[in-house]
């Protein structure tokens, strides 16, 4: 049996209750005799989406003997509204007890740094493994394995039903709606998110004609009650007639003929896009991550690759993807498409010579000239939001996720966290709020001189008139809420910590299997330190006279199964993306430990 250090769990605290419970209140003692798995999420963050989908198969195998509990733990002000997290319980699908921890108590006992990270608690209550980012799915369930076979044996292990009582259904035309398109004929094709289809509507947005898909996640082509979609979001029309669908959790790309019901897939394999995989080739052959919104630009499908913060785009005369913009580091870098950083792009819209780019985790509305260089309107970075108009260079927005260009050349910005739809105009360079009280607005589309707006948590379409007078709101300015971790001036060691799960080795078949890239705002934080390399610690120099910023530190480590009589071991990557606020104190801290998978063993 593999030894293990034994840190006792902290309790579970949460201000806003439990969900998916029965209203029942849990404690730790409660669960003493199962598994834990503590998933610390936020419903913003894509990669704490693709976790969710990673366990639900370990959450259905283990369900007699694992529990895994959602710890929400909000980074945007929208999300510490209990009734956005219920919300979010649902539009995901997410089928197991989720604690709503919206003052972060449970994050700071467990000093979590990052979303999404996930914690394992034995059956006597003892962390026993921790792990940021994705991709850990396949370790954690060798864990389980082993904590099953040790506590049975011990006598220590509780078999049964788990917390989970499953909320009641409601009965909408519509479930948490992603995004719409116009049809030439006045009606609307919309996104059916959460039930995993496509709505056509007629002109009035509420009257049902007719529905794509079975209704139930899954990955097939076929006729209007055989394709099946999983959480489909964006949609745009293609040369040919054909109605292009980014279906994202799925990580691919559909094409629904509306002459005959038929859907088929352009795009993707199913599988999810790892540092590694190939970034062009046969569409149908490279693998994509959570594809959000898509849009028809320069000849090309354009195509908002939120999981892995990049633009790709899709050649139909070709058959061929490739990435167009972005590095798949996190954050607000404008430039050549090559060089940018973007944050979960999630909506796009083709207006004359720019392509507009929502780019909801940086609050930022961004856009990609004909040369393919990528420019910021509005948003200074992964850490300042809120609802604020005037000069673009001052203007707050809060997670927008979809964007709508207007005809004088202006554009409407679905403001999703701030339940409003805003306007930025080029000329003037001014933001103006056009209507306010949505509720989580994710897409707008224009129609006779109309918006038409995806209410998405009001599971419908709004019809509004443009207003000649902007609506005035009160400013408001926010930034995460995390508290900064206080260090010391001069050298910081940086050790990010991996253990390779157990029955697992480095990769090293083909050089380093570990890369870390780390960079600060402002950049002048850091005096030496900054940039890529292979060892995943490196000392860090703060600079004088710089006493707070943010360390961006990206980290990623491949490792394989270590089975000598295989030569083809199956392997598995783990990344994680931290922004790590910091302030420099006399007595602060010399060592940031950053847990990717393991123990630290120095904490």
């Amino acid at each position: 049996m593999t030894a293990r250090a034994r840190v006792r769990a902290p309790e579970l605290i949460g201000k806003g209750g439990w969900l998916n419970t029965g209203d029942r209140q849990y404690t730790l003692a409660d669960l003493r005799g199962r598994i834990v798995i503590l998933d610390f999420w936020t419903f913003c963050c894509v990669n704490c989406l693709h976790v969710l989908d990673e366990l639900r198969e370990l959450e259905e195998k283990h369900r007699d003997t694992v529990v895994i509990i959602g710890v929400h733990s909000p980074k945007f002000v929208h999300e510490a509204e209990h009734q956005a997290v219920v919300d979010a319980v649902e539009r995901y699908e997410v089928h197991h007890p989720v604690l709503d921890d919206p003052e972060l108590a449970t994050w700071k006992q467990y000093a979590v740094r990052a979303w999404p990270t996930l914690v394992v608690v034995d059956p006597e209550g003892y962390v026993v493994a921790q792990h940021a980012g994705e991709g850990h799915a396949h370790a954690i369930e060798k864990l389980v394995e082993e904590l099953e076979a040790e506590h049975a044996a011990k006598g220590t292990l509780r078999r049964g039903d788990g917390p989970y009582v499953a909320p009641e259904p409601v009965a909408t035309h519509l479930r948490f709606p992603g995004k719409a398109l116009a049809l030439p004929d006045g009606g609307f094709l919309v996104s059916d998110t959460t039930r995993h289809r496509l709505v056509e509507l007629d002109a009035d947005g509420e009257t049902v004609r007719g529905r794509f898909g079975a209704g139930e996640r899954g990955f097939a082509d076929g006729g209007r009650d055989e394709a099946r979609f999983s959480e489909p979001q964006g949609l745009a029309v293609l040369p040919d007639g054909r109605i292009a669908v980014a279906d994202t959790v799925n990580h691919a790309i559909r094409a629904l003929d509306l002459a005959t019901g038929v859907t088929t897939t352009l795009a993707g394999t199913g599988r999810q896009w790892w540092q590694g995989s190939a970034t062009s080739g046969p569409a149908t052959e490279v693998d994509l991550s959570s594809p959000w919104d898509i849009a028809w630009f320069g000849e090309r499908l354009w195509i908002a690759m939120a999981g892995v913060h990049q633009l790709w785009t899709y050649d139909p005369g070709q058959g061929t993807v490739r990435v167009a913009a972005g590095t798949t580091n996190e954050g607000l870098v404008d430039g050549p498409g090559d060089e940018a950083w973007f944050a979960q792009p999630s909506g796009l819209a083709a207006a004359g010579d720019r392509l507009w780019v929502a780019d909801s985790e940086t609050s930022a509305l961004r856009y990609v000239d004909l040369d393919g260089g990528v420019h910021t309107a509005v948003g200074t970075g992964l850490f300042d939001f809120g609802h604020r108009d005037g000069a673009a260079g001052q203007a707050l927005l809060q997670h927008p996720l979809g964007v709508t260009a207007l005809p004088d050349g202006s554009v409407a910005v679905s403001d999703t966290y701030n339940h409003a739809l805003r306007r930025y105009d080029p000329e003037s360079g001014e933001v103006t709020t056009l209507a306010t009280d949505l509720r989580e607005p994710s897409d707008a589309v224009l129609v006779d001189g109309d918006l038409v707006v995806v209410e998405s948590a009001r599971h419908r379409l709004t019809r509004l008139r443009l207003p000649e007078e902007a609506v005035r709101v009160a400013d408001r300015a926010h930034r995460t809420r995390r508290a900064a971790t206080e260090v010391a001036a001069g050298t910081l060691r940086l050790d990010v910590v991996f253990q390779a799960p157990a029955g697992q080795k480095l990769d090293t078949r083909y050089g380093p299997s570990t890369r870390l890239l780390v960079s600060s705002s402002p950049p002048e934080l850091l005096a030496e330190g900054s940039g890529p390399g292979t060892d995943l610690s490196r000392d860090l120099v703060l600079a004088d006279g710089v006493t707070e910023g943010v360390l961006h530190v990206s980290a990623m480590a491949a490792s394989c199964d270590d089975d000598p009589a295989n030569e083809y071991p199956a392997c598995h990557v783990h990344q994680q993306d931290w922004g790590v606020p910091v302030v420099v104190t006399a007595g602060g801290v010399s060592r940031l430990p950053l847990v990717l998978a393991g123990m630290d063993e120095q904490g």
